[in-house]
């Protein structure tokens, strides 16, 4: 992407910015296109009985165990590095959230997506589309072996990087209920340049979207294993996508 030369310093504006509580900011100066697309006027209830109707439903035989391994879905070795992700989706009070769908979506080793609007000069890997599913067992647990995403480049601002992540999308017990955020990898050096992340302006609430490596996961001369649960209510619960202003 080239870069725009009429934007400011970002670190800069985004340490102008103030704390204001653990979910993101939809209307963060700094996240130039957010002042732009955030909801400005009351929200339009639909239904959601009526919206149940038409919408799909998943269960245990609607989903393959293979696709929890975004590493074997296209017969040829991707390129980059392998890595488990595995965690327990839980509720306020520390208890699993069964039988619910996650899935996950992300770049290749080289940052780019399999997507007609990521045109940035990275390769595309022809072994690697980089989305997943699972549902969770009867502990809450979920489980993704994958590669690990590159940083890449966005349009915000001049020579703007995203840090590696991984977005996750969960659904509860009914299709019109969904959460989605995303997951980052510790010790980051683009934590503090990215206006997504900081968006999110109270860091305990930050430090919850960073997963751990956990060295019990690792395999022997095979992959890295990450450690990453997420927390649907209460005070300690997971940053994600707001449609609260």
């Amino acid at each position: 992407f080239k870069p725009d030369p009429h934007t400011t310093s970002t670190p800069r504006a985004i340490q102008q910015q103030p704390p204001r509580g653990p979910q993101p900011r939809i209307d963060f100066a700094p996240y130039r296109s957010s002042l732009l697309r955030h909801p400005t006027k009351e929200l339009l209830h639909a239904d959601p009985e009526g919206v149940e109707l038409v919408a799909p439903v998943f269960g245990q035989t609607d989903i393959d165990p293979l696709e929890a391994d975004l590493t074997v879905t296209h017969g040829g070795e991707p390129i980059g590095e392998r890595i488990r992700v595995q965690g327990r989706v839980l509720d306020g009070d520390g208890r699993p959230v069964r039988n619910q769908l996650v899935e996950i979506w992300q770049a290749n080793a080289a940052g780019r997506y399999i997507h007609k609007r990521d045109q940035h000069a990275a390769p595309v890997d022809p072994n690697f589309t980089g989305v997943g599913r699972c549902l969770t067992d009867n502990d809450g647990n979920y489980a993704f072996t994958t590669i690990k995403p590159g940083a890449y480049p966005w349009r915000n601002h001049n020579n703007a990087w995203r840090p590696a992540h991984i977005h996750f999308s969960l659904f509860g017990t009914e299709f019109t209920q969904r959460m989605i955020t995303q997951m980052y990898f510790p010790g980051d050096p683009l934590f503090g340049l990215d206006p997504i992340y900081q968006a999110i302006t109270e860091q305990s609430a930050r430090d919850r979207l960073v997963a751990a490596y956990d060295h019990e996961l690792s395999e022997h001369e095979w992959l890295l294993g990450y450690r990453w649960d997420i927390v649907l209510t209460g005070t300690h619960s997971t940053p994600m996508e707001s449609d609260e202003l």
